[in-house]
C-alpha cells in the first residue's frame, strides 16, 4: 500500500502519456466545488519539487489579502468562509444563530487580529469573557452571561472557520482545537405525570384544541411537524401518518421547508383509538381545509404557532398542571414510551432522531432510572420482601379515589360561534359578526326567551349565513372568471 499524502499536500498521480501530473486545490467556488492548479513532469521527483514549488506560491498569494491589499484578518476570513463557503448549505433558521455568532459577538470582539496571529489563548480569554459579560440583550431578565450551549454554539462557528483556513493553506494549525469549552449539559427537560395528562387532555376537549394534543403526545411530533399537516399525509386504512414538511416563521411570516434531517422525513402508525378521534373530527369540521389543523380566520391557512402556544397556556393553567413549553409534550410521549419499555431504537426512529446516540444523550435521566427501578425490582423478587400482611383488597382500599376533575368551562365562546348576552331577566340576544367577501362586517342578531332557545337559533343563523357568504364568493368568482 502506497504511503497517504498528508492533507493539504496536494495529490500526485501518473497519467496515461507517462507523464506526472500534481494536483493542488486552490480554492473553492460558489458551489463548494474545488479550484485547482496542475503541474506536469516526466519523472515523480521532478513532479513533487514542482507541486512543492506551486504550492509555497500559491500560499504566499493567500496570505495577502485583494482587498486594500492589508494582511487577512479574522474577521474578514470569517465573512468570506460564511458567505462563500457555509451559508448556502444552512437552513434560513441556522443562518441566523450563525450570523449572530459572527456579526453580533466574534468580528466585533476578534475580527481585528490577523488571521495567522490567532491563538488558542485569544479564544480561551474570549470565550471566559463570553461567560462572564456576553449577553448583548435581556442582561436584566438572564444575567450578564452566556449559557455554556451558546459559548460552544459560538466555538463550533470558529472551528469550522479555522479549520477552512487551515485546509487552504492561510494558517499552519487550528488554534480553536486546544481550547477548554464549558460542559455539555441537556436542557432540563419538564414532563407531564400521568394524572397531569389525564386532566390536560379533559380540559384540552372543552377548549376545542383536543385533536392537536392528543397527536402531540401520542407520536412526539414537533410543532412545525404538525402544524405542516395535511389530510392527504393520513392514510385512514392504515392508520400511517407520513411526516414531510414543517412550518416555520422566517422574517416575520409562516413558511414551510423541508424538515432539518433525513430522519426527521419519517412515517409513524397512529394508534387505533387515536386514529378514530381523527375521523371523527375531520368529520366534524364544517369547511373542509387540506390542513390537518386549519387557521379558525384565514381562508386556505393553518394553524399560527403563536396562537397554539397561548391555546397551551392556557389549558394547562385551567388543568392545574405545571407550566411547560410545547416541545415538553414531544419530551412527555418520549419519557412515557422508554417507561412502558420502547426501545431506543424505535423511539429514535418515532421522533425523528437522526441516531440513537442522539435519543440516549437527551434521555439519559430516563433510562438511568429504568435500570434503577429494574434492580429494585430484581431484588423484591429475589428477596421476597415481608407485605406488612396486607392483602390486595386491603392495599386497594387504603389508596384514597381522588375525585373525577371538572374542567374549567370559560366564558369566551370558540372562534367563528357568535356571541351571546342576557338583555333582561325575559330576553336574550345572539349576535353574530361575520365578515363578507367585499371586506365589510356585518352583524346580524337574533333575540330569544332563553338562553338554550337563543343559541340554537343562533347556530341556525349562522349555518344560514356561512351558506349566503358562499355564495357571494361563488358569484364574484363567477364575474371576475367568466366561463
Amino acid at each position: 500500500m502506497g504511503k497517504r499524502r498528508k492533507r493539504g499536500e496536494g495529490s500526485v498521480h501518473l497519467r496515461k502519456d507517462g507523464r506526472w501530473e500534481g494536483r493542488y486545490v486552490i480554492g473553492y467556488d460558489a458551489k463548494g466545488l474545488p479550484k485547482t492548479k496542475n503541474v506536469l513532469a516526466r519523472s515523480k521527483s521532478e513532479c513533487l519539487e514542482k507541486l512543492k514549488q506551486l504550492r509555497e506560491s500559491c500560499k504566499t498569494d493567500k496570505k495577502e489579502h485583494d482587498i486594500g491589499k492589508q494582511p487577512l484578518t479574522f474577521g474578514t476570513w470569517l465573512d468570506y468562509w460564511y458567505q462563500n463557503h457555509c451559508k448556502p448549505g444552512l437552513r434560513i433558521t441556522t443562518q441566523k444563530n450563525y450570523e449572530n455568532g459572527i456579526y453580533r459577538h466574534l468580528i466585533p470582539a476578534l475580527g481585528q487580529i490577523p488571521l495567522d496571529k490567532l491563538t488558542t489563548g485569544d479564544l480561551q480569554q474570549y470565550y471566559t469573557g463570553l461567560k462572564e459579560h456576553g449577553r448583548l440583550l435581556r442582561a436584566e431578565l438572564y444575567g450578564e452571561g452566556l449559557s455554556d450551549r451558546t459559548v460552544r454554539g459560538i466555538h463550533a462557528i470558529c472551528r469550522a472557520a479555522l479549520e477552512r483556513a487551515e485546509g487552504e493553506g492561510l494558517i499552519s494549525g487550528n488554534p480553536a482545537l486546544g481550547c477548554k469549552l464549558p460542559p455539555k449539559k441537556g436542557r432540563e427537560q419538564n414532563t407531564l405525570t400521568q394524572e397531569e395528562i389525564q386532566r390536560f387532555l379533559i380540559q384540552a376537549r372543552e377548549e376545542g384544541c383536543y385533536e392537536l394534543f392528543l397527536l402531540t403526545l401520542s407520536t412526539g411530533m414537533r410543532r412545525g411537524e404538525i402544524l405542516a399537516l395535511q389530510w392527504d399525509d393520513l392514510n385512514p386504512r392504515t392508520g400511517a401518518l407520513q411526516i414531510a414538511r414543517q412550518l416555520q416563521r422566517t422574517g416575520g411570516r409562516l413558511v414551510l421547508t423541508e424538515p432539518k434531517t433525513k430522519a426527521a422525513i419519517r412515517t409513524v402508525i397512529l394508534p387505533r383509538p387515536v386514529l378514530k378521534v381523527l375521523e371523527d373530527y375531520r368529520r366534524r369540521i364544517e369547511f373542509p381545509s387540506r390542513w390537518m389543523f386549519p387557521s379558525p380566520v384565514k381562508e386556505d391557512a393553518t394553524l399560527d404557532p403563536a396562537s397554539v402556544r397561548k391555546q397551551l397556556k392556557r389549558v394547562l393553567e385551567r388543568a392545574q398542571c405545571d407550566r411547560v413549553r410545547f416541545h415538553d409534550l414531544r419530551h412527555t410521549f418520549a419519557t412515557m414510551a422508554l417507561e412502558h419499555g420502547m426501545d431506543v431504537k424505535t423511539l429514535s426512529t418515532i421522533i425523528g432522531h437522526v441516531s440513537s446516540s442522539t435519543t440516549l444523550d437527551i434521555y439519559t435521566h430516563i433510562t438511568d432510572e429504568m435500570r434503577t427501578s429494574a434492580a429494585l425490582k430484581i431484588d423484591r423478587g429475589i428477596g421476597k420482601a415481608a407485605d406488612n400482611g396486607m392483602g390486595e383488597a386491603t392495599r386497594q382500599e387504603a389508596v384514597p379515589k381522588r375525585a373525577p376533575f371538572q374542567p374549567y368551562k370559560g366564558k369566551r365562546r370558540k372562534p367563528g360561534t357568535g356571541c351571546i348576552s342576557q338583555i333582561n331577566d325575559h330576553l336574550w340576544e345572539g349576535r353574530y359578526s361575520p365578515v363578507w367577501p367585499d371586506g365589510v362586517k356585518r352583524p346580524r342578531n337574533i333575540y330569544a326567551h332563553d338562553r338554550e332557545t337563543c343559541e340554537r337559533r343562533l347556530a341556525e343563523l349562522i349555518a344560514q349565513t356561512k351558506v349566503e357568504i358562499a355564495a357571494e364568493k361563488a358569484r364574484r368568482a363567477g364575474e371576475r372568471h367568466p366561463a
